[in-house]
């Protein structure tokens, strides 16, 4: 079962998301973004900070469903790859 990102990933929750992923970090193997609309670079900072844990337990994160705007923010900031977008 993916982990589905909320509709907003902003400044205000994106902490409380990271958290809540790392508790959960079994469903962190496949991040649905179907549903992310409100966003900023904070994102990144989330999908980041799961990507370092799945990597130090020998695993990584799938993202699925990117809207084209969170892809265009991986090229600007250069991690692209590290996510697989």
């Amino acid at each position: 079962m993916p982990f589905l990102l909320p509709k907003t990933v902003t400044q205000e929750n994106a902490l409380q998301l990271q958290k809540e992923g790392l508790l959960n970090a079994a469903t962190l193997r496949t991040v649905d973004c179907s549903s992310l609309k409100d966003f900023d670079s904070t994102v990144l900072t989330v999908l980041l900070a799961w990507q370092k844990k799945m990597q130090a337990d020998g695993q990584s994160i799938s993202v699925e469903h990117a809207p084209e705007k969170l892809k265009v923010l991986a090229g600007v900031y250069g991690v692209s790859a590290l996510l697989g977008l």
